[in-house]
């Protein structure tokens, strides 16, 4: 079985500009953030960006990089609304695809299974269907004749995941409360990469947690990336919380001046220091 570590640059230097590119966790929570600080680092723009959205759309939105977002909602969890992404929105800085949560999720299942879509109830009656006109409906080849909305498959050129733990093969396991849909994101992806707090022997992923834990295969995953804190601010439990006075930070800090104090150094090394070094600050 093949060794597949590499570095949050080599991640970036394998995407492209104008792919669709999905990026795992939920609002501020367990972001695969070092990976898309390195695409910050990259000259990839023009984006297609799959998130349930947080501090990854905003951050990439405020850099410019994101055409479109399909997203659900955009939101720094503790803070309701993510503030660059409200931004780039009032601005029409992007395009949005704004779907029902069960309308996202469905649409992930759909790309794992290379369906080309698949039949909910959710949405119906709703202004889901008059703000993306190209949803179509469907009705039940049987007796019941029932209609549902027929949710195109949510395909992805390259999957960002960030999990607790991984093997130098590919398989992940998470040890907090929810998986947040992150094995759909890899399995709906030609290409996946998994950041991680830690990579251990593929023995240890079977003591750290129960056999659910284990979310993703190394089937479904092209890449592994061991980056401690690389969720950072957003939650990692149970090996960290969210960085709540960061984030705070980050909220109501101008783009431009965030950028230059915590981005603008060459690899996630200079961030992690630039972060320390604002701690040590407060103190």
């Amino acid at each position: 079985m093949s060794d597949k570590t590499m570095t949050p640059d080599e991640v970036a230097g394998r995407l492209r500009s104008g792919m669709t590119v999905g990026i795992g966790g939920w609002g501020s929570r367990r972001k695969p953030m070092a990976l898309v600080r390195a695409l910050l680092r990259s000259d990839v723009t023009d984006l297609t960006v799959v998130s349930y959205g947080g501090p990854d759309v905003g951050i990439l939105a405020a850099a410019g990089r994101i055409r479109r977002l399909i997203a659900p909602f955009a939101t720094l969890d503790s803070i309701p609304l993510e503030p660059n992404f409200r931004a780039a929105r009032e601005s029409g800085a992007l395009a949005l695809t704004e779907l029902d949560e069960a309308m996202f999720m469905w649409g992930l299942h759909a790309a794992a299974n290379r369906l080309p879509f698949l039949p909910v109830r959710a949405g119906l009656g709703s202004d889901v269907m008059r703000v993306n006109p190209g949803l179509r409906t469907v009705r039940s080849p049987y007796e019941d004749g029932e209609e549902f909305v027929a949710v195109p498959a949510l395909r992805l050129d390259a999957a960002l995941v960030h999990l607790n733990r991984a093997d130098r093969q590919g398989n992940g396991q998470y040890l907090g409360p929810d998986p947040y849909f992150d094995d759909l994101f890899c399995e709906a992806a030609d290409t996946a990469y998994v950041s991680c707090e830690r990579i251990v022997a593929t023995e240890e992923l079977a003591k750290a947690g129960p056999p659910q834990s284990l979310l993703v295969g190394r089937h479904s995953v092209t890449g592994v990336v061991e980056t401690p804190h690389g969720a950072h601010f957003t939650s990692c439990v149970p090996d960290h919380g969210r960085d709540e006075a960061f984030q705070k930070l980050y909220a109501t800090t101008p783009w431009p001046e965030f950028a230059a104090r915590f981005l603008s150094g060459g690899s996630e090394y200079d961030y992690q220091r630039a972060v320390a070094a604002w701690r040590e600050e407060r103190r």
